[in-house]
This record gives structure tokens, C-alpha cells and sequence, in this order.
């Protein structure tokens, strides 16, 4: 009878572990108020949990630039991002954290009260990467030990934006006094966007060595060159964009920083036809962009093989467009962030993270996040989790910014 007794209390403690555990991961309607830390997204059935939990607007990365830095075995992999700090000063009072994905654990990395530029991250030597004015600096997530790695001189002073594949060079593009001031006086991007295309001013493409400290001008032309990434593969291949309206560019480009050799790697064979916010595949060999055949009417996401040339592409639906798109660890899913209705597809039905799975020439879908709530304004650039089973977004759908996953695994 004891013995009974003692199994039915195991049994009844099991029942309200587990019912705690499930009454604490609610089904709910994402955003519009402030939410649990985990909770089930009600239209989509996906388990939704919020990052960084902390006071203040947090912001993740950007969707092309890394903010991973994996583990050892011992500790979970991190993730670097940006959030207010105790000034409440807007882009001043933003400081560098990480946050440990296997326990949520947030550390605070800067706290100097100077505007940060760059989103830079070393997956080797865990260094991040930011430039406040003319000087750059890096920080180590380890050791939080701050060096200064360079200044530039006063007649170049450029902006970083990437860190080649073996982390010696980091490189970005240098634009001129004259086309500073357009942005100046034109804070917002629809009033200075046509204005710095149509000035055809000078910008120029360099490296910095961080071992010599040697500052190399690559490339110059008249073109709005902009987006400037290095392959996660090969640390002498670099991509950069001509910026514009883009049905008036052929966008996307390399450059081999070795022999100077620039290539175009779309070519616009429609008229209208869009091709922009370019992105490497892990490996390197593919350059992914959004492409439009012609703007606004038909979607894909496209792919260029670096070597070869050879495209491919899938095609999906106007509500599947997304600002942005991504690629998974593995390349064999993408996801999107989704789009309003006054985005460039007019979608009746966009506001969703979704994840694509290629199915011949096009795009299966699956809703993962009802962003009904999120003012997009704010892009929500996705990032696969670098075990591919999480979607990493920001947005601010309970009022103010955050950074946020979502399981790719229905919730059972």
C-alpha cells in the first residue's frame, strides 16, 4: 500500500511539473501588449521567447553580418548585440552585449558614451569590431579587453563594415565630404536615397590590415558603392553593391583585393527587374539575393554561383515577399522576415516571419511569427540559429525593441 502511495505522489509531482510547464508557455496572440518571456504564437502554433531580457530597446545585427560566436563544449554559443544603456540616449547611449543561448545570460561588453558604428564579429579570435569617428576598435567578448586597432588618417576617413574569412583584414568604403553633407542635411533615407545616386559622387572600397596596420585603397568609381562584405570562405573575395534605385543598377559585384578584377554577378535582363540585398552562403560558393522580374509583380529569391555564374531561383507568392531574406547552417532552408503593405510587393497578407523550403523551382512556406503587431519600420532581419533550429529576429511588437527566436519545430 505504501509503496502505492509513494508512486501515486511521484505521479501526481510529474502531473504539475508538467502542467506548470505547459501553463507557462501560453498559447497567445503575438504583440500588442507585453508578453511572457515564452509563449505559443496562437495563428502559428510555434514556440516564440524573447532574448534579451533586459530594461531598455535591444537590437540584433543586421541580416548579412554574423553575431555568432559558438561555443566550446562547455559554454553555449553567444550572440552579440546592440542595447540602450543606463543614458537612454539614442544611438550615443547604445552599447555591445552577448547573450548566451543556452541559458539566456546576458553580459554587458561596452559602456562608453560615444556613438558605435559596425556590427563585426570574429567568430576565431571572439573579437567585435566598432568605430566611434575616425577610430576603431575591438573588443574582446572573453577577456572584455578593449584595444584600439586604428585610426584614419584625415584625408580618408572611412567606414568599416566587414572581417575577411581568416579575420586579418577588415574592410569597408570611404565616401566624400561632399556626399556626407547630402546625408547631413537629409537625415531620412527617402529624402537623401536619390539625391547621393544622382550626385555620381567619388567612394572608394579599402582594407585594413590588422596584423601591419596598412590602410589599401582597392577600388574607386563614380557608383554609390555600398553593402561591402567579404566571403565567409575565401579572405581575398569581396562583394560589394551599386547602390540606387534598383531598377536602375546592376547591383551586385566582387572583387578579388588580390588582382583588382571586379565582376558583376547579375545582370538585369528585364525591364523594372530589381536584384538587391545581397547575402553570401555559408560556404561561400553562392551570392542569394531578392530578385523581382520585373518590380513588384513577379518574387524570387536568387542565387549566383560564384565560380561558374550559374543562376537559380525560386519562386514564391506577393505575401511570402520579405525585406530580408537568409540561408540555414545547413543551406537546405531559408527564411524571411515578411513586409507591410507599403512595401515594394504590396502585400495584402506579408506581416509573418516565414520559413521557405526549396521544392524544385519554388518555394514552400510556412508561417512561423504573426508580426500583425510590429511597425516595420523596423526590419526584423532574420538570422538562423547556428544549431538551424531557431529564427532570430528583432521587433517591437509589445512597444518597445527586442531581440526574439522562434522554433523552427511546431510546438507539440
Amino acid at each position: 500500500m505504501k509503496k502505492k502511495f509513494k508512486l501515486f505522489l511521484i505521479f501526481v509531482s510529474m502531473y504539475i511539473v508538467s502542467s506548470s510547464s505547459l501553463f507557462a508557455q501560453e498559447i497567445l496572440q503575438t504583440g500588442g501588449k507585453k508578453m511572457p518571456s515564452v509563449w505559443i504564437d496562437k495563428d502559428t502554433h510555434h514556440k516564440v521567447m524573447r532574448l534579451t531580457q533586459r530594461d531598455g530597446n535591444s537590437a540584433s545585427f543586421y541580416f548579412h553580418n554574423n553575431p555568432f560566436i559558438s561555443g566550446d563544449g562547455k559554454t553555449g554559443d553567444r550572440m552579440v548585440f546592440y542595447g540602450n544603456d543606463k543614458y537612454k540616449a539614442d544611438g550615443v547611449g547604445m552599447q555591445l552585449f552577448t547573450v548566451n543561448l543556452s541559458n539566456l545570460k546576458i553580459t554587458q561588453l561596452t559602456d562608453k558614451r560615444f556613438r558605435k558604428n559596425g556590427e563585426i564579429v570574429g567568430k576565431k579570435n571572439h573579437n567585435v569590431y566598432y568605430q566611434v569617428n575616425d577610430s576603431i576598435f575591438a573588443i574582446n567578448i572573453d577577456s572584455r579587453k578593449t584595444s584600439l586597432v586604428f585610426v584614419f588618417p584625415q584625408d580618408f576617413k572611412g567606414g568599416i563594415t566587414t572581417l575577411n574569412s581568416n579575420e586579418t583584414l577588415l574592410g569597408g568604403v570611404w565616401a566624400s565630404d561632399a556626399e556626407k553633407e547630402i546625408s547631413r542635411k537629409n537625415p531620412l533615407k527617402h529624402d537623401y536615397f536619390n539625391k547621393i545616386y544622382d550626385a555620381k559622387l567619388k567612394r572608394t572600397l579599402f582594407t585594413i590590415d590588422l596584423n601591419t596596420k596598412k590602410l589599401t585603397k582597392l577600388f574607386s568609381d563614380t557608383a554609390w558603392l555600398n553593402h561591402v562584405q567579404f566571403s565567409p570562405a575565401d579572405p581575398k573575395l569581396m562583394m560589394f553593391c551599386h547602390e540606387g534605385p534598383w531598377h536602375k543598377v546592376d547591383r551586385i559585384w566582387t572583387i578579388n583585393i588580390d588582382t583588382k578584377a571586379v565582376k558583376l554577378m547579375h545582370k538585369r535582363t528585364v525591364n523594372m527587374e530589381i536584384a538587391g540585398h545581397e547575402w553570401f552562403s555559408p560556404d561561400g560558393k553562392i551570392i542569394w539575393y531578392d530578385l523581382q522580374q520585373p518590380r513588384g509583380e513577379t518574387f524570387y529569391v536568387g542565387g549566383t554561383d560564384v565560380n561558374s555564374g550559374k543562376e537559380i531561383k525560386y519562386k514564391f507568392d506577393r505575401d511570402q515577399w520579405s525585406v530580408h531574406y537568409t540561408i540555414s547552417p545547413d543551406q537546405k532552408l531559408f527564411a524571411g522576415d515578411g513586409g507591410d503593405s507599403t512595401a515594394v510587393a504590396k502585400a495584402k497578407d506579408g506581416k509573418w516571419i516565414n520559413l521557405f523550403i526549396p521544392e524544385g523551382d519554388h518555394f514552400k512556406y510556412e508561417h512561423l511569427v504573426n508580426m500583425n503587431n510590429h511597425q516595420y519600420h523596423l526590419e526584423p532581419n532574420v538570422h538562423f540559429s547556428p544549431d538551424g533550429k531557431w529564427i532570430i529576429f528583432r521587433a517591437n511588437f509589445e512597444g518597445f525593441e527586442s531581440v526574439y527566436a522562434v522554433e523552427i519545430a511546431k510546438s507539440k
